[in-house]
């Protein structure tokens, strides 16, 4: 004789713990590693809220409880971060609903804090000034032409593409004979997903003497290393594939306006704190790879490239693109849109008129 089965517990009866992990593990075959982790986060201070006021399961949560952790996280943070704090509850909410666990609704009742959009990124960027002279002294530099961090800010600002997709690239990648390129690979088996996966592999021409940059910097100062899988990392450490923490600080380090000119904070250069490799974000001027994107983007938007064609450049929507990425001053929107007339004026204007000798 069998023993009788264990009843499953009612879905209503999942933790708000339980219910989070459940969540998760249905989430990871179509988000990357990144997503998982910061939609973790947010709901790890949900579940928090919830043992907090003694909620111990799911099936309690009702639309107050709903309204009543709105009110307590919009008290301590930015309502851009509420903005995401709250669309990934929502989404979290529909979950639970699909599952059955709360009543039908209570997905709606998450309110979603409504903001400018212009509030919901920030304006910092590495602007085409700075960018222009940062390139220009590492490429008329001695000492400093095709170094790791002259070859980083190289790729960083002349694709405009995501930390995590430089971090990715491997030696073969780099197309160098003939026309220089270089072809961004989704490779989530291996440690290199990208963002957007499958939909974001693509290759991306460089200049010419972005190009040249690469072949030094491979020829005379990359490591020859590999990972732990054997590849070949393009911006190698001496250990190989180096963690996206130690790209950003490769990239402060880059940035550091004090590297070809004067320090603009009056600080004494060979004292700052600023110049050293654990305090570089520290400084005003210096630049993450994101800020670095933010200003590529807008650079090319603002030398004439058409929105769509930015947007495959960097694998982002157009959407996206004019919403958080786009940074131009109102002058300098104001020119883009003269410069926009003029083009249809040469060839549509003219066809423009009533045809008054009829």
């Amino acid at each position: 004789m069998t023993g009788r089965r264990r009843r499953r517990p009612d879905p209503e009866d999942l933790s708000p713990s339980e219910a989070v992990e459940r969540y998760l593990r249905r989430r990871r075959s179509d988000a990357t590693k990144e997503s998982i982790e910061g939609w973790s986060y947010r709901l790890k201070l949900f579940v928090e809220w919830c043992e907090s006021v003694g909620i111990e399961t799911v099936g309690q949560l009702r639309r107050y409880d709903i309204d009543e952790f709105y009110e307590y996280r919009s008290a301590d943070v930015k309502a851009v971060t509420l903005e995401g704090e709250m669309w990934t509850l929502r989404v979290f909410a529909e979950f639970l609903e699909d599952i059955g666990a709360v009543d039908d609704g209570l997905a709606e009742s998450v309110r979603i804090p409504d903001i400018d959009p212009a509030d919901r990124s920030s304006d910092t960027k590495l602007s085409a000034d700075a960018a222009r002279s940062l390139l220009s002294y590492y490429r008329q530099s001695d000492s400093d032409y095709g170094t790791r961090q002259h070859a980083l800010l190289e790729l960083l600002w002349f694709t405009g593409a995501r930390q995590g997709s430089i971090r990715g690239l491997d030696v073969r990648d780099a197309h160098l004979d003939g026309s220089p390129y270089v072809m961004f690979r989704h490779r989530p088996d291996t440690g290199t997903p990208l963002k957007n996966k499958l939909e974001g592999e693509r290759p991306v021409a460089l200049p010419e003497p972005a190009g040249d940059v690469l072949r030094t910097y491979i020829a005379e100062y990359r490591y020859d290393t590999r990972d732990d899988h054997g590849r070949q990392p393009l911006i190698a450490s001496t250990q190989g594939r180096p963690t996206s923490d130690t790209v950003r600080v490769w990239c402060y380090l880059a940035t550091l306006p004090c590297t070809h000119n004067y320090c603009p904070h009056e600080k004494d250069i060979a004292a700052c704190q600023w110049t050293e490799r654990n305090h570089a974000s520290k400084c005003p001027s210096s630049r993450a790879p994101h800020h670095i994107r933010t200003g590529t983007i807008t650079w090319l938007l603002n030398i004439g490239w058409p929105p769509q064609d930015v947007a495959e450049r960097v694998n982002a929507t157009r959407k996206t693109i004019e919403q958080h990425y786009d940074k131009a001053s109102p002058e300098q929107r104001r020119e883009r849109l003269r410069e926009r007339m003029e083009d249809r004026r040469r060839s549509l204007v003219d066809n423009l008129d009533f045809d008054t000798d009829d």
